[in-house]
């Protein structure tokens, strides 16, 4: 089997969709020895880099943002040069644009089956944050509108994968079929609670060894809701002044926010990106506490990562995120606001976080690998394709 995935949601320093697309080609490289795998992604330039049974296809294409780097992918008739060569036996999409569209097209016209799979609740974390300084009227018409278009859209794929239950339900609801729940997964052999090189990692970050490192990866965005953690960091400082540190792994439009924070308080440690996976799983073992500020997350796999690193997690709840923590949550915070994500960090920092981080690294790396996760996906993908030929015999 060949399977081509194409995606938006693709730069040099992006994370959880470049992270599924290069641990499925791991897999297939190390685990199906007859399929082959082809990624189309928008770049700087038009290249193909050949690794065997993996292509790349890099297509030129212009900047949408210097800091996350992502780039919009406008020569869509290059996509369809590329699947007319390459013949894949199924696309899959990674995002809900132009590409999607492409995707199915370019599926019909060649019999092959497209799939959608739905890394980005882009409705909630776009629009209704965007329509809502137009008034309750117009906020309810743009989120009518996206509920149609993610209707149409995601019903023209043969199926579509969707990495929580929860998330699939509310699909489901606004009448999306042919859904899938595909959570995500962690490389175990990489994010684990061994070696015990914390206070090493410490030291060459130079954080003070009393300190409560809290730790947060991702892009620095409004979606993300980083100005939140920010705000509830200086909080803590201002109550328990050298107690916590905050380390940060990433960039983006609310860098001066952190700057800023940096300058007040004295302990804060900056990274814009560290694309060593190996690297980043010291980070996550040597904080104490991972603070995912997020409300709208699909599925959160920098939690999941933490996790298996022995970390807990500590956020604010009630989002399709809370299927993965691998721990108790009665201290998280009840509502998105500074004061109540602070609270919420004190409380856990206060509790046996070596006993959850524990608990959290077990169940991750026996229930969450990323071999489990591709095992189910490749069943799906063979279901697919079967039915697809059976409907066009």
């Amino acid at each position: 089997m060949k399977i081509c995935d194409l995606t938006q949601f693709y730069s040099p320093v992006s994370g959880g969709v470049k992270r599924y697309v290069h641990e499925k080609i791991a897999y297939i490289a190390e685990h199906r020895a007859e399929d082959e795998h082809v990624l189309i992604i928008p770049g700087a330039k038009t290249e193909c880099a050949d690794f065997g049974r993996s292509r790349t296809y890099s297509i030129a294409s212009p900047l949408l943002s210097r800091t996350s780097r992502y780039r919009a992918l406008l020569n869509l008739r290059a996509v369809e040069e590329i699947l007319e060569r390459e013949q894949p036996d199924i696309i899959e999409s990674g995002d809900p644009y132009q590409m999607a569209w492409k995707a199915i097209a370019c599926g019909a016209a060649l019999r092959i089956p497209a799939v959608g799979f739905y890394h980005s609740h882009f409705p909630e974390a776009y629009l209704r944050s965007a329509a809502k300084f137009l008034g309750l009227s117009a906020t309810e018409t743009v989120m009518g509108l996206a509920r149609r278009y993610v209707h149409k859209l995601y019903n023209s794929f043969a199926a579509t994968f969707v990495p929580s239950a929860q998330l699939a339900e509310l699909l489901r609801e606004w009448g999306v079929a042919n859904t899938h729940v595909v959570p995500l997964g962690v490389n175990e052999k990489v994010f684990s609670s061994s070696p015990d090189d914390a206070a090493e990692t410490r030291a060459s970050l130079s954080i003070p060894p009393d300190r409560c490192v809290l730790l947060y990866v991702g892009r620095l965005a409004k979606e993300k809701n980083t100005l939140t953690l920010f705000r509830a960091f200086d909080l803590l400082t201002q109550r328990s002044a050298e107690r916590f540190h905050l380390l940060v792994v990433g960039d983006g439009s609310q860098r001066d926010a952190l700057r800023q924070l940096e300058a007040k308080t004295g302990d804060v440690t900056w990274m814009k990106y560290c694309p060593d996976s190996a690297e980043l799983a010291k980070f996550y073992r040597a904080a104490n506490l991972f603070v995912h500020p997020g409300v709208q997350e699909t599925f959160g796999l920098v939690a999941l990562e933490s996790q298996a690193c022995g970390t807990p997690v500590v956020g604010i709840a009630g989002t399709y995120m809370d299927r993965i923590i691998l721990h108790r949550q009665e201290a998280w915070a009840r509502e998105n606001s500074p004061r109540a994500l602070a609270v919420a960090i004190e409380k856990m920092a206060a509790g046996d976080v070596a006993e959850l981080g524990v608990r959290a690294a077990q169940s991750a790396n026996q229930s969450h690998s990323w071999r489990r996760v591709f095992d189910r996906l490749f069943c799906i993908y063979q279901n697919v394709c079967a039915e697809y030929k059976n409907t066009r015999a």
